[in-house]
């Protein structure tokens, strides 16, 4: 509950409404970042007031780290989803009272920390996140192909493909790419017209165009481009007349020699309900993917963090912690280390390796990876080359039967299942199988380097680590 309410610029705008709109998008943001990340930086958030005079929500934070973390990372999220419950909504200003969920907040002991009003679709130049660089971008295997696929598209030289389509899982630096892109792009042809906008908020905002009979204009608007840039696309997946429109902003573009560079989660192949043309101008061009980083790329960017944040205080030992255990996505390695600085300088107390287990225990919990038996079959199949189905099957050929042993082995030591549990994933074999399989594996790793060395890379790779 609010404790007061600032209505700068009249009554407008119902309290009662102001108070209903804020407890939907409280709801709707923890549902679309997850309770983790919710709990941790919008939970403590509280509603201010909505100015009616430039028709902006004001929300505060108890400090300026969280202030300035959820201005850069939730930004066009927090706008968009205000815009649903209340169209009216142009942006949402993050202030900073030290006296949130303490005491009844004052407006007037707020501290502006930024306006986080997103630019309109015509404006003729976009600015992308500062720190959102090429020069910021670490790379390693994981990632290598797709941060050089999108220096070709911002360096303005001849076009070898577009679009060009990243691809990868939340949290791997898709959208910094994107922002880099534009940084790019826009420092070799400063004139030049650059649209960045979520799957989204083209939805939104063409959805306003149509309500407002002014389709024409928005189309005109976005198809006047010299480089778009869109991000998650999937999210127009069974949105009809938005994925019209994107087809026709796809050919029109193409057609007119103008960049585009999508983004998604998935490879265009898996877009469900999503139509075949738009699928078929997006494999077109070139599709990269990028994979999740590997430990020591994990490292160096959390090493880079300590640097932007000045946490000389985080000792070597806590990075190689963090790298460790948080493996499956970036923005949460990147918000673990955050809390830990925050953390350890809300309560003035030293970081350890205890200090970062206490602080980070929920996130360690969340991010140890469930290894399945089919995880174990896919990945040992990929590294000796052979079909996935060769696993269940009854051949008997060293080809496959040792790679089988394998996988049965890394069953029994990665997975809790029983033994008769893994004999029947294995295409209905006895237990007495896998006890030979294990018994045989462990042998031949005391007597093979070789195969001693593929088993290690195996459950390094199934672990998420390469350290």
């Amino acid at each position: 509950m609010v404790d007061r309410l600032s209505n700068e610029g009249g009554g407008a705008t119902s309290y009662d409404a102001l108070e209903q709109s804020w407890a939907h998008v409280r709801t709707a943001m923890r549902r679309d970042i997850g309770a983790r990340g919710y709990d941790q930086w919008l939970k403590p958030a509280a509603l201010i007031g909505f100015c009616d005079v430039d028709h902006v929500v004001r929300l505060a934070l108890p400090s300026s780290f969280m202030a300035s973390w959820v201005t850069s990372q939730y930004a066009e999220r927090l706008t968009l989803t205000w815009q649903h419950f209340m169209p009216e909504v142009r942006g949402v200003r993050i202030e900073v009272s030290s006296s949130v969920g303490l005491y009844q907040v004052d407006p007037q002991d707020m501290e502006p920390v930024a306006d986080i009003t997103p630019p309109p679709v015509d404006a003729r130049r976009f600015v992308p996140n500062p720190k959102f660089t090429f020069a910021s971008f670490l790379t390693g295997a994981s990632n290598t192909i797709a941060a050089n696929a999108s220096r070709a598209i911002a360096e303005g030289g001849p076009l070898r493909f577009n679009p060009l389509y990243i691809q990868g899982a939340t949290g791997q630096g898709k959208t910094h790419l994107l922002h880099a892109v534009a940084h790019g792009y826009q420092a070799r042809k400063p004139h030049a017209r650059v649209f960045y906008m979520s799957a989204e908020r083209f939805m939104v905002e063409f959805v306003n165009a149509m309500r407002a009979r002014e389709t024409m204009a928005f189309k005109e608007k976005i198809r006047s481009a010299d480089l778009l840039l869109i991000d998650d696309i999937q999210f127009i997946a069974g949105k009809d007349a938005t994925q019209e429109e994107f087809l026709h902003t796809l050919d029109a573009l193409m057609t007119s020699g103008k960049r585009l560079v999508i983004s998604s989660d998935r490879v265009p192949q898996a877009l469900d309900g999503v139509e075949g043309r738009i699928l078929s101008r997006l494999t077109q061009g070139l599709v990269v993917d990028i994979k999740p980083a590997d430990y020591e790329l994990r490292r160096a960017i959390l090493t880079q963090r300590a640097t932007e944040l000045d946490a000389t205080a985080v000792p070597p030992e806590v990075v190689d912690l963090l790298a460790g255990r948080i493996a499956s996505n970036l923005r949460e390695l990147i918000g673990g280390f955050n809390r830990l600085v925050a953390y350890a300088t809300l309560s003035s107390r030293t970081v350890t390796i205890d200090f970062a287990e206490e602080v980070l225990a929920d996130m360690f919990r969340a991010s140890q990876r469930k290894i399945t038996i089919d995880d174990i079959q896919r990945k040992v199949a990929d590294h000796f080359k052979i079909r996935h189905a060769e696993m269940t099957s009854a051949r008997r050929a060293r080809l496959v039967a040792r790679p089988r042993q394998v996988a049965m082995y890394l069953s029994k030591q990665l997975t809790p299942r029983s033994l008769p549990e893994i004999g029947r994933r294995f295409g209905g074999r006895d237990h007495t199988t896998v006890i030979y399989a294990v018994r045989q594996i462990e042998k031949l790793r005391g007597e093979d380097h070789e195969l001693d060395n593929d088993i290690r890379v195996l459950i390094r790779a199934l672990e998420g680590q390469t350290h």
